[in-house]
């Protein structure tokens, strides 16, 4: 079963770079070596994946319900089974979508088990996600080092801006 990592993975496989949003997952290649780190790889697996992750991330940004994750769990089985005399559940699914239904059982296992810890990042610009692990819950950034750096260096340019002055002129990429 794969977990949160594996999850986060997904989730920020759609970054900004250069200003412009970008899809790792459209290069089969890229996809490819994901899937087959976490037991997949068959290109049949691809477009379910894409799929699923595109609806994650509409989850975890509020933009859609958790209903909408419903369909890839259709006629999905946990079957147990006795290994070594320890009881072990296995999933029963079709083998291009065993990776899709994996990734919606890790993100329900961080809502049961970190509820609210998983979010996009405060940065507006920015399309990555983030699982605060943080004892008081309230990392905003992917990364204080990208993210959190330039927002609060914003707002430090802002603050020292004479009123009604213009804005200057953004020259760097964004995270």
């Amino acid at each position: 079963m794969i977990g949160e990592e594996a999850l986060l993975e997904a989730l920020n496989s759609t970054p900004v770079r250069d200003g412009v949003p970008t899809d790792l997952w459209q290069d089969e290649r890229e996809l490819s070596r994901w899937a087959i780190r976490y037991g997949g790889g068959a290109p049949s697996e691809q477009a379910c994946l894409r799929r699923t992750r595109g609806a994650l991330q509409a989850v975890v940004r509020g933009e859609s319900g958790p209903d909408v994750l419903t369909p890839v769990l259709a006629e999905v089985r946990k079957v147990p089974r006795l290994d070594a005399g320890r009881l072990e559940w296995h999933l029963e699914v079709e083998a291009e979508r065993r990776l899709a239904v994996e990734l919606v059982l890790a993100w329900a296992r961080v809502q049961e088990e970190s509820p609210g810890r998983l979010r996009p990042c405060a940065n507006s610009e920015c399309r990555l996600f983030l699982l605060d692990r943080s004892r008081a819950n309230t990392a905003r950034w992917c990364s204080m080092k990208t993210c959190g750096n330039r927002i609060k260096a914003r707002r430090h340019h802002a603050r020292q801006r004479p009123a009604g002055s213009p804005e200057p002129a953004d020259t760097e990429g964004r995270a």
